[in-house]
């Protein structure tokens, strides 16, 4: 029997969406197998939390708990925060440092593909379609007749390192330009100001599935709201269709760019990547490493088209973290 941290929560404005994460892969792990526990990491306290919602603090110096006089050890973290600290590779480098497998990327990178800026620029030289950007760090001058002219209108002006959509605006008039990047500097000190690609989105999970790289079933996401944001992610604002209505030489194309992204950057564990289709090509907007995990997300929702249980995605993920 294996012993499993379940790390959930984290310091970001995503910490609620990752305690729901962290919940379903504790109740759908294989209770024959492996002894899950839930361990809450928020900016003021890490701790396990019992069944009976009692709480146990983490000792940071070998990450253990002592219960009833007794030392508990893991044998694997299971990582289910999304955002800080557990999808930028703080986590994954100060678990490496205690030889603690855990079911994420390394922390190299988790640090890259957590800022969108450096992510794309990576991939671009290997021929992966991405929108034309134009990067601010907060006090940098701000020509909006330049920034307009390099990206065209509309825009989209994004947080380069925050999830779940937080800070995100499509800007359609020179007027919505500056309010649109204090909204985005409210969630991170540097932004990204994309062109908008008129076309249809997908997402795509990634995973390493029994030793392979594995193409999960492509989603079509259709946004009631302007765009992908908060509420059509997580208010049912938008439709998810699993699989995608494309051609199959479009998914074939999707696939083959999805796989070659992942190993390239020598990821491991899940990621879930989305992209606009232009013109029959697939131009890639960022990589999620810690993709929601409720019933309702998108990656358990391409592991059942591909005929994973949730159980089976989670046990696959520990199996591959302990090799």
């Amino acid at each position: 029997m294996k012993n499993v941290a379940i790390i959930m929560g984290g310091y970001s404005s995503e910490y609620k969406i990752s305690l729901t994460s962290g919940n379903v892969v504790y109740q759908n792990l294989d209770a024959s197998k492996y002894k899950g526990y839930r361990i809450h990491i928020l900016k003021d306290k890490w701790v396990y939390v019992a069944d009976d919602n009692s709480e146990y603090p983490i000792n940071k110096s070998d990450f253990s708990i002592t219960m009833d006089n007794k030392k508990i050890v893991f044998d694997v973290v299971f990582n289910a925060i999304h955002g800080t600290p557990g999808e930028d590779g703080l986590l994954q480098a100060y678990f490496e440092l205690l030889h603690l497998p855990q079911t994420s990327c390394d922390y190299y990178q988790a640090a890259l593909t957590f800022n969108k800026r450096d992510t794309l620029s990576v991939l671009r030289p290997y021929g992966i379609k991405t929108a034309t950007s134009h990067y601010l760090n907060q006090g940098d001058k701000i020509n909006v007749d330049e920034i307009i002219a390099k990206v065209g209108l509309p825009c989209f002006v994004k947080p380069n390192k925050s999830g779940s959509s937080f800070g995100i605006s499509k800007v359609k008039t020179v007027e919505e330009f500056l309010p649109a990047i204090e909204t985005a500097y409210k969630e991170d000190n540097e932004i990204i100001i994309e062109s908008f690609l008129d076309g249809t989105e997908v997402s795509v999970g990634v995973i390493s599935y029994k030793g392979e790289t594995k193409v999960l079933p492509i989603t079509e996401i259709v946004s009631e709201n302007d765009f992908f944001d908060y509420e059509a992610k997580y208010l049912g604002k938008s439709k998810e269709i699993t699989p995608a209505r494309i051609s199959n030489e479009i998914k074939i194309k999707i696939e083959t760019v999805a796989k070659k992204a992942y190993e390239v950057l020598k990821m491991k564990g899940f990621s879930r990547s989305e992209y606009i289709i232009v013109n029959g090509e697939p131009h890639m907007l960022e990589m999620n490493t810690v993709p929601g995990l409720t019933n309702e997300s998108i990656l358990p929702q391409q592991a059942r088209e591909a005929g994973i249980s949730l159980s089976e995605l989670f046990e696959n993920a520990i199996e591959e973290a302990l090799k």
